[in-house]
């Protein structure tokens, strides 16, 4: 099966990086050094899932509002 994972802006590859090492640091999560996730606990995905899906909430939020 094919994976659809292209990013619409390709410029925001760094940003959401770098979003996803604050999410493991402040989860408490081991990212991977070589890249592949098959042995992160689904548990552990999640929660890394779930906290980036937040904070993209949250920014979309304040852009919203006017950045208040």
């Amino acid at each position: 099966m094919a994976s659809n994972n292209s990013l619409v802006v390709p410029q925001a590859k760094a940003a959401l990086q770098s979003m996803k090492v604050e999410a493991a640091q402040s989860l408490g999560v081991q990212i991977p050094a070589d890249g592949y996730y098959g042995n992160v606990t689904s548990r552990d995905a999640g929660s890394l899932g779930g906290y980036i899906t937040k904070k993209l909430v949250q920014i979309a939020e304040q852009q919203l509002s006017g950045g208040r």
